[in-house]
């Protein structure tokens, strides 16, 4: 038996009492920093919006960022703005995913929805918060296609399927009576294949000007078309113009293009009034009101300008953000 040296045993006595207490440290200190985590959980949660808007190259993902950078006070009230994939799967999401509670969609999708049957009940479960402001159509064509007839039977990309664009352009297509062969390719990608001359044009909503066509080059022969105001198309959207203002690469100077445009909707998942997720959205829609002039100045979006917070959304349910206080629900329209 080998003998330990003096005082070795004293040691190992020592080291032994030391790691059993180096041990223990921990696992007694793991429900207290699991509360502590908890707590700031819970904290970090209490303010939370999320705000789900669209494609990286539209103007609704500028004007979440927006109402981020504005908005956004820490705790009290903590707006995140998320890429989306268009105003129906915007309409999904806020339905369905734990953490979207407001999404920016076009005015004419809970109508869409609701007549194709995409979300049973989506009428009693979205309400709408604000119109924004209204959105141009663009469909912007390679050389040699003069005029939105000229696309009859030709391949036109109208953006990702469920996407407001895709939706829009079905429809005035349908209006217009012209078949097209649609493609579903992302925005930026299609824009090369018509660079490239393989489609015919492609059809892109959104608020001008358009991030997506910054790239376009003078003298690239692109043109767009313009869109005629007939009665049909006139029931659900509203007259407007592209001039060489908003796109000086694609229209001449003093010159202008005949489009139509389409409401943009700042929506909301119909919370139970009192219910925590409701008191956060009236968080949310009060910190817009008292700070809505701070949108108007740069560098937010020359969108914003164009919104009145007061304007009704025909055939939508407007959010009561002060609901407990003797107010009620209210059919706009």
């Amino acid at each position: 038996m080998t003998r330990q040296p003096p005082g070795a045993l004293a040691r190992r006595s020592l080291l032994l009492s030391a790691l059993a207490s180096g041990l223990a440290a921990p696992a007694l200190a793991q429900p207290a920093m699991a509360q502590a985590l908890s707590r700031r959980t819970a904290e970090a949660n209490a303010g939370t919006v999320g705000v789900i808007a669209g494609g990286v190259d539209g103007t609704y993902i500028r004007i979440a960022a927006d109402l981020s950078a504005v908005l956004d006070d820490g705790n009290d009230l903590r707006v995140i703005a998320m890429l989306g994939k268009g105003s129906l799967q915007n309409i999904s999401d806020i339905v369905l995913l734990r953490g979207v509670d407001v999404g920016i969609v076009q005015s004419d999708a809970l109508a869409f929805a609701r007549r194709r049957r995409l979300i049973p009940g989506a009428e009693g479960l979205i309400q709408y918060i604000a119109k924004l402001y209204d959105e141009e159509i663009h469909v912007l064509a390679r050389p040699g296609i003069n005029s939105v007839q000229d696309l009859a039977g030709q391949v036109v990309n109208v953006d990702v399927v469920g996407s407001g664009t895709a939706m829009t352009a079905s429809l005035v297509f349908e209006a217009l009576g012209i078949e097209v062969r649609t493609a579903n390719d992302v925005q930026d990608l299609a824009l090369t294949k018509l660079q490239r001359g393989e489609i015919a044009a492609i059809v892109f909503v959104a608020g001008k000007p358009a991030r997506l066509f910054a790239g376009v080059q003078p003298g690239s022969e692109l043109r767009f078309l313009p869109l005629p105001a007939t009665p049909a198309l006139m029931e659900t959207y509203l007259p407007a113009t592209l001039s060489a203002a908003d796109y000086p690469a694609l229209i001449p100077q003093g010159a202008s293009v005949e489009t139509i445009a389409v409401g943009a909707v700042m929506a909301v998942y119909a919370w139970q009034p009192g219910s925590e997720r409701h008191r956060k959205v009236a968080r949310f829609v009060e910190a817009l009101h008292a700070n809505f002039e701070s949108f108007l100045r740069p560098p937010r979006h020359p969108k914003w300008r164009e919104v009145n917070l007061a304007a009704q959304v025909p055939g939508w349910v407007r959010f009561d953000h002060t609901a407990g206080q003797g107010r009620g629900r209210r059919r706009d329209g």
